[in-house]
């Protein structure tokens, strides 16, 4: 089954407003575009939680609604530490229901498998299929330091797999043949020469 992985147009603009949240001290953080060696790095364990790190969860929702995108990784605004948000809850009327992870492991997955067109805010306007396990469990710890644990599906489950990609150095592109890859790179070159000239 092929889906799509973001929203997209006025939907996606309609959902950013409606989940905006009013974190006290919340910033929009720029994003990091491909390509940039930040994006390829492996990023640390989170040692322990202090309210810089929370802080900078908080900015990461709020930089992830803003976007619009339904998942963010601290390596894409530049911080290489394992650190993930999420919100894949794509109805327009639902409440923001952020997922906020320090040092998410995939434990399990499926043999069953699912096909979504995938995106990613640090390669914008690119879209390609990406098959992944359709089920995975996943350990982390959330703002308060406790443990926890969840199966996930469906988008859900394509969403945290492409961010836990991230911390490790990977891009959804690195699933594509090379010529695909290799002319996706050479369009967001193209991109940040344009961005850079304003």
């Amino acid at each position: 089954m092929r889906e799509h992985w973001q929203d997209c147009g006025k939907c996606a603009s309609h959902v950013a407003q409606a989940r905006a949240l009013d974190y006290m001290g919340a910033m929009i953080k720029p994003i990091v575009i491909h390509p940039d060696p930040r994006l390829k790095k492996l990023c640390a364990d989170v040692p322990d939680l202090n309210d810089d790190l929370r802080a900078l969860a908080r900015d990461m929702v709020d930089t992830m609604y803003d976007a619009p995108g339904i998942g963010l990784a601290a390596p894409q605004i530049g911080v290489l530490s394992r650190l993930i948000v999420m919100d894949c809850n794509k109805d327009e009327d639902a409440a923001p229901d952020p997922i906020i992870m320090f040092n998410p492991q995939i434990l399990a997955s499926s043999d069953d498998l699912n096909t979504y067109e995938e995106g990613c805010l640090s390669i914008p306007d690119q879209f390609a299929p990406v098959t992944r396990p359709a089920e995975v469990r996943v350990g982390w710890i959330d703002m308060n330091g406790n443990p926890q644990e969840r199966d996930f599906d469906g988008l859900w489950a394509t969403c945290v797999q492409h961010e836990v990609d991230h911390l490790n150095g990977k891009l959804f592109i690195d699933y594509l043949g090379p010529m695909k890859r290799q002319m996706i790179t050479r369009k967001m070159q193209k991109y940040k020469r344009e961005q850079a000239r304003g």
